[in-house]
């Protein structure tokens, strides 16, 4: 299994990291991916990148939660990165208007820029919306070229908004909410093109049941994956399988 969005870097893992990665290697993940937030985040990310070559790859991009006026200086500051890294995408980014509309235009100006970038560089792009999904998908509608795809990461929308994302050539990344009871995603998931879907954990945050409310970790990607396989009526390890391709073309690993 891959785990296609992870903060493995955060400091609420510092005291156990490589604990953490046995923990995954031992349910059967193969690959970390981990997205960037913002401009204190890039030392720690490449720095796990570096201490686990094998298992983690690392993404470039501004967390919309982080933008604020001075966008431009910040944009400047991480597009730099690109010119002294490999990164597997830009990431993630977006739009989120849950806890603060202050800086709404800046954060639609960021977004629309990274689109840019991720058209410049031929990357996939990882998209964060929170009660933003419209406005996003009119705004990469907007720039879709033909070039551009990626994933909407921790995807907990309805079949309609899946299926307008699909059809821009973006995939749906189905994390630990797809195992809440009152999550919604039970009527949705058995609905969904699974040529399209790929799991992440989003960690540390989100973590699945049984581990609703405490620290999430890459290992628990296999539980997601259990969760699908049963709403969809299949093997596990089929849903793993599709996943794994799905994830591998996408960020061309």
């Amino acid at each position: 299994m891959i785990d296609t969005h992870a903060h493995i870097y955060a400091d609420e893992f510092h005291h156990d990291r490589d604990d953490m990665i046995a923990r995954a290697r031992e349910q059967g993940i193969e690959l970390i991916l981990m997205p960037n937030i913002d401009l204190n985040s890039i030392e720690p990310m490449l720095k796990t990148e570096q201490q686990y070559p094998q298992l983690c790859r690392s993404m470039m991009g501004l967390h919309p939660c982080y933008v604020t006026d001075n966008i431009k200086e910040d944009l400047a500051s991480v597009h730099r990165w690109f010119d002294d890294h490999n990164f597997i995408a830009v990431g993630e980014i977006g739009i989120d208007l849950y806890w603060d509309k202050t800086f709404h235009k800046e954060q639609e100006y960021a977004f629309v820029h990274q689109l840019n970038w991720a058209k410049e560089q031929d990357l996939p792009v990882v998209i964060h919306t929170r009660d933003s999904i419209q406005e996003t998908l009119h705004l990469l509608n907007q720039e879709q070229n033909g070039s551009l795809t990626g994933v909407f990461h921790c995807f907990g929308g309805s079949i309609d908004e899946a299926k307008a994302i699909n059809d821009l050539n973006f995939h749906l990344g189905l994390g630990g909410v797809s195992t809440f009871k009152n999550g919604g995603m039970d009527k949705v998931i058995p609905h969904l093109n699974l040529d399209y879907v790929i799991l992440e954990t989003d960690c540390p945050y989100l973590a699945p049941v049984p581990h609703r409310g405490k620290r999430n970790e890459p290992a628990y990607t296999a539980l997601i994956a259990e969760r699908i396989a049963d709403l969809r009526g299949m093997e596990t390890k089929d849903i793993d399988k599709v996943t794994t391709r799905n994830a591998k073309t996408l960020f061309r690993l």
